[in-house]
């Protein structure tokens, strides 16, 4: 008797391939699915933000001991943040349109080049106005880097997974934060505060080593550098202010609402990124190690919020996860800024959920704004509302400076609520784009 099994007749059009099930499903679906040159993209990325990050953090963990080294007040240190932020503005809508014009990749190269450089320059500073001016210029690539790499790597993503692709970019964020906050510790221990400053500045040269990895391996995704490059408008400011008519709906009103949504969003984060290490120090009390301590639970939140809004941006869509966000960061100010003296247990605990919920926030914020955007001017519509809302944004974290003397920053923290009300009221102007594909 033959053990030979029968012939199976084929089965067409019912059940998915196992090579389909494996591209199509999982959690890290979206991964694989970006194919070889994505996933380059995706590193090229991901390494920008979180050195950009880094660089942007030494800041304000350096804050303390640089008020005191220079003899500040409050509301000079908050200037430190405006001006990086006013200046991001220019350099985001700078880099936005090289990103139409010249490809995603070379725009991403300069503005990692320039924020490197220049947060470098910091820590060789003599006076205030000096290091000002340095970090105004560190501004110019900073305010460049996450749109140009958001855009890069939206254009290799299908619309299925462009939500969790773009929040796992945006997740990169609190590694470079975690990364600064490991140093600062580390670098404040040993050292003497008014040589620490400077090295955390000097370790800003990181980025470098990152540009010469992306000039050899990245590329721009080849059917969005052929829709751009057919268009001549790409890289136009006019196209993304031109206001709608009978036979077209412009971009006007899509620019106006998404950079307030951007302003009220990063209103109410950079006033929290920018004073919170303060508030744990001078008005909580703690040490260097405790305020790192502090800090961990703060930054585990945001990296776990960036990744579960990306995956909430895709289920719920954009608006909703925005909207679903923007009120629990509010709730969560309110109620990490109103704990009783001595209970800093409840504030260690209360900081995860502070950063889990500021930062899924930002985990839409890639997919929608590609999404708003043709692929002509999507670099430059993306880069000018994003930046823009940095720069009216940082007029929170100077506010709160000026009114810490009188307030406490504690007091002063809860303006950052105001930023996420604004938000969500942009939104009521702004279009659902889940399920979008880009060219």
């Amino acid at each position: 008797m033959s053990t030979t099994p029968p012939p199976q007749a084929p089965v067409t059009g019912v059940h998915p391939s196992t090579d389909e099930l494996t591209a199509d499903d999982g959690a890290l679906a979206w991964l694989r699915a970006l194919g070889p040159n994505g996933r380059r993209a995706f590193a090229g990325a991901f390494g920008g933000y979180a050195l950009d990050s880094y660089d942007y953090f030494t800041l304000p963990l350096s804050m303390v001991a640089l008020a005191a080294y220079f003899g500040l007040d409050s509301g000079q240190t908050g200037l430190f943040t405006t001006v990086t932020l006013v200046v991001s503005a220019v350099g985001g809508a700078i880099a936005g349109v090289f990103a139409d014009r010249v490809g995603r990749v070379k725009a991403l190269m300069i503005t990692v080049i320039t924020y490197a450089v220049f947060t470098v320059a910091c820590g060789f500073a003599p006076n205030y106005e000096t290091l000002l001016v340095f970090r105004a210029l560190q501004g110019l690539g900073f305010g460049g880097e996450w749109a140009v790499g958001a855009v890069l790597v939206a254009e290799y993503t299908s619309a299925k997974h462009r939500g969790r692709t773009l929040g796992a970019v945006q997740s990169s964020w609190a590694v470079g934060w975690a990364l600064a906050a490991v140093v600062y510790t580390l670098v404040f221990s040993f050292l003497g505060d008014d040589l620490a400053w400077r090295v955390m500045f000097w370790t800003g040269a990181l980025p470098a080593l990152l540009v010469l990895w992306v000039r050899r391996r990245v590329h721009d995704a080849p059917e969005a550098t052929a829709a751009r490059e057919q268009n001549a408008q790409k890289g136009s400011f006019a196209a993304i202010f031109k206001p709608g008519t009978a036979e077209s709906p412009g971009l006007l009103r899509t620019t106006v609402f998404a950079g307030l949504l951007s302003t009220g969003v990063q209103g109410g984060y950079y006033t929290l990124a920018t004073w919170v290490p303060t508030y744990l120090k001078t008005e909580r009390g703690l040490s260097v190690v405790g305020t790192g301590g502090y800090l961990t639970f703060l930054i585990s939140g945001a990296f776990l919020g960036y990744l579960t809004g990306g995956y909430l941006t895709d289920v719920l869509g954009r608006k909703r996860n925005i909207w679903l966000f923007a009120l629990l960061s509010a709730i969560c100010i309110l109620a990490y800024t109103h704990i009783p003296s001595g209970a800093n247990t409840l504030l260690l605990v209360l900081g995860f959920p502070l950063g889990f919920c500021m930062s899924a926030i930002f985990s839409g914020f890639g997919s929608y704004l590609s999404e708003l955007y043709p692929t002509a001017v999507r670099g430059t519509g993306q880069g000018f509302t994003y930046n823009t809302g940095r720069a009216v944004g940082a007029v929170f974290p100077t506010l709160v400076g000026f009114l810490a003397d009188s307030w406490g920053v504690g007091g002063a923290l809860v303006f950052g609520a105001i930023g996420y009300g604004i938000a969500a009221l942009a939104l009521l102007g702004l279009p659902e784009t889940r399920g979008k594909e880009l060219a």
